[in-house]
């Protein structure tokens, strides 16, 4: 009798916490569609696809047209250019690619842990689900869930390849190759450097190095990956010329180490104090970071000595690979909290280890569904506030397209001034005209009826002469809409 009553405990606990995942996937998944495309960065790259769609060009990534893109590779540009196909031009179409990218990190990591540890692979999916900086990429039009996928898939192939069933060890050596030429083409080698020092590091400590580089076929894998992605880089070189030199010296060096680079093509260097990685590493692992060392604590610490113990290598993999953006971006100022994405996974593998062991289950489970309630309530309770205020607090133009759509007479063009914001290329569908100074914008004025968008800061700028001929059709945030 008391055996069958803990294992209906251990039945309704486990469904718990799997009906609280699927519940916040499909609250995710559903808000897609509903909220506008954040500017820049979101509508920047939804664009990107856009035009790539448009112009049924799969090599070089347009930031405007006639203008590359060489800031990063094609592969979430690929995807989002792809789901327009299915979908329509739109933001669930712009967003649903990287949601996908971040179910199919669960799917590996629930692969990965497999059935011998059912506890532990179903508390590192509600972690890593709910932690706040992979719940909101997963769905942000970005780079960054791609390259968290390629990382993933090369720190699973090598553990697996190392130490899984020695009947698949062979099968599973490969991903590390096959993540490596998916890294590549969405991030560039950034990937290969994110996963490597944690690998490096992790061989170096455990005194497995030399294993490590006989047991993998590091020659045929390395022409595996570079079969999957050289072609492409190839191909951008010879369309853009030029594209190499930046991307991999500007974008992998400058980026990264150089203080206020003032080579950014494409917008500006994000300046921050050295170390504040570890702050965004802090952020991006909410509410975990709070709530499991204050009601569960650790049973025991991780120290140097254990690295030999066969119960303890695991989580030494996983610790090293969650702090590696740490450890990698430490000494880089030009960032933002999203290079922390590709060390999550294996925090909340680490995490999922430790209270695997903890017990009592009961207690588990309830952190981690108080954990999901506070980010799935409150993402939509946020959701909720800023429908009812019409999206105020968002930086985007979509509202004041849709307000110009409905009013505007044919040949009444939509001009930006003085510059065209991401979002309303990409709500006009690439049909707004830039106005980057006052002559340019008489000249659209004069042709005859014109709407502006414009921020609130260039408007208050303007000379009286325009001011007068110009009355508010429509505002939204720091947005106006005009109309001559």
């Amino acid at each position: 009798m008391l055996t069958g009553c803990m294992h209906n405990r251990r039945f309704s606990s486990t469904h718990l916490l799997m009906m609280l995942i699927v519940a916040g996937l499909l609250i995710k998944l559903i808000s897609l569609g509903l909220f506008p495309l954040f500017d820049s960065t979101e509508s920047r790259y939804a664009e990107i696809g856009r035009k790539m769609f448009e112009l049924n060009d799969w090599i070089t990534p347009w930031y405007d047209y006639g203008v590359p893109f060489w800031a990063k590779p094609p592969l979430a540009f690929w995807l989002t250019a792809g789901s327009y196909h299915l979908f329509g031009v739109n933001a669930f179409a712009a967003r649903v690619p990287h949601f996908l990218l971040g179910v199919a990190i669960l799917w590996v990591i629930w692969g990965w842990l497999g059935p011998r540890r059912p506890a532990e692979r179903l508390y590192a999916c509600v972690i890593l689900s709910i932690s706040v900086l992979f719940f909101i990429s997963m769905g942000a039009v970005m780079t960054d869930m791609a390259l968290a996928l390629s990382c993933i898939l090369m720190m699973r192939g090598f553990w697996q390849g190392m130490h899984g069933p020695e009947q698949s060890r062979a099968k599973e050596r490969w991903l590390l190759f096959i993540g490596a030429g998916i890294g590549l083409l969405a991030k560039g080698p950034i990937a290969c450097i994110l996963t490597g020092v944690p690998i490096v590091l992790w061989c170096l400590l455990a005194g497995r190095l030399q294993e490590a580089l006989r047991s993998f076929p590091w020659v045929r894998g390395t022409l595996l990956a570079l079969a999957m992605s050289l072609p492409w880089y190839i191909a951008a070189e010879l369309k853009t010329p030029g594209f190499i030199d930046y991307f991999i010296v500007g974008e992998h060096w400058h980026r990264f180490l150089t203080p206020h680079w003032q080579g950014d093509r494409y917008g500006h260097a994000h300046a921050f104090p050295h170390g504040a990685i570890w702050l965004f590493i802090l952020i991006g692992t909410l509410p975990w970071s709070l709530l499991l060392p204050l009601f569960i604590g650790w049973k025991k610490p991780l120290a140097l000595r254990d690295i030999h113990n066969k119960a303890r290598l695991r989580q030494w993999y996983f610790l090293i690979w969650g702090l590696s953006p740490g450890i990698f971006f430490t000494a880089a100022a030009n960032i933002i909290w999203t290079y922390a994405l590709p060390g999550l996974a294996g925090l909340a593998m680490l995490a999922a280890s430790w209270l695997a062991r903890r017990g009592p289950a009961r207690r588990v489970v309830r952190i981690l569904a108080a954990g999901m309630l506070i980010v799935v309530l409150g993402w939509s309770a946020y959701l909720a506030t800023e429908y009812r205020e019409g999206w105020g607090s968002f930086s985007t133009t979509r509202d004041l397209v849709w307000q110009y759509k409905k009013e505007k007479q044919p040949g009444e063009p939509l001009v930006g001034y003085p510059f065209l914001d991401y979002s309303t290329e990409f709500y006009t569908e690439g049909k707004a005209i830039k106005a980057a100074t006052e002559p340019e914008l008489e000249a659209a004025m004069q042709r005859g009826h014109a709407y502006v968008a414009m921020h609130k800061t260039p408007y208050k700028n303007l000379p009286d002469s325009f001011k007068q001929r110009l009355h508010v059709v429509a505002t939204h945030g720091d947005y106006l809409l005009l109309k001559n």
